[in-house]
């Protein structure tokens, strides 16, 4: 399995219309705790229990569908002040799909995710696709991110997952955890020890707020 743990430079720049972290002071030590594919009954609950004991907030990249199963949890997520944003509504490969059908899967899960974010899901869009996101009836920005706990590796030891995250984040950085099935038994390990690392040394966790990130 082939990916970047931590996003390199030149990706970037070379995606500059895609919001990769949000920059910050060196000094202002602030971190953005993303998770993926939820919800789910078991993982989605475990991160907001944990979010909620460090006074952490985070930003959850919602499934439609995951949304229509399990909408009690979407709504708390919500009411514990975190930020969602559109994931699709079937975990859609945008190099694997047509742009009518993209569209319109994105189009679906935002008829039950109210949020201008968007996520990929695998990272995977088209210059083309992503340029029609930015633009109305979406208007999105398209959130992506510097540093893969990579979580959702089977392979990965749950302490190898904590320590990407605290090896390669720093100030400004946008983190990605997967509150999913298959990420479950790695995330219940590492994300504690990334909140716990992070939190001693003074860092404070915020969801993905308007008028934090520009796409322009």
């Amino acid at each position: 399995m082939l990916y970047l743990v931590k996003t390199p430079w030149w990706l970037k720049k070379w995606y500059g219309g895609l919001v990769w972290d949000i920059p910050a002071a060196k000094d202002d030590k602030v971190l953005y705790l993303t998770f993926d594919d939820g919800p789910h009954p078991a993982a989605t609950p475990f991160v907001l229990d944990l979010l909620a004991r460090y006074n952490a907030k985070g930003t959850f990249f919602c499934i439609g569908k995951n949304v229509q199963a399990h909408p009690q949890i979407y709504k708390r997520i919500l009411e514990e002040g975190h930020r969602v944003g559109n994931h699709t509504q079937h975990h859609l490969n945008g190099w694997k799909s047509t742009d009518a059908a993209y569209l319109e899967d994105i189009g679906q899960a935002a008829r039950y995710i109210d949020s201008d974010l968007f996520r990929p899901p695998y990272g995977r869009i088209s210059a083309f696709q992503a340029s029609l996101l930015r633009k109305s009836p979406f208007k999105f920005h398209i959130i992506m991110w510097d540093v893969l706990s990579a979580d959702f590796d089977r392979g990965l030891h749950p302490g190898k997952c904590a320590r990407n995250v605290i090896r390669h984040a720093g100030p400004g950085s946008i983190i990605v955890f997967h509150d999913s099935e298959k990420a479950y038994p790695r995330l219940e390990a590492a994300l504690p020890a990334v909140l716990e690392h992070f939190g001693q040394r003074g860092y404070r966790f915020e969801s993905i707020r308007l008028g934090l990130v520009s796409d322009k």
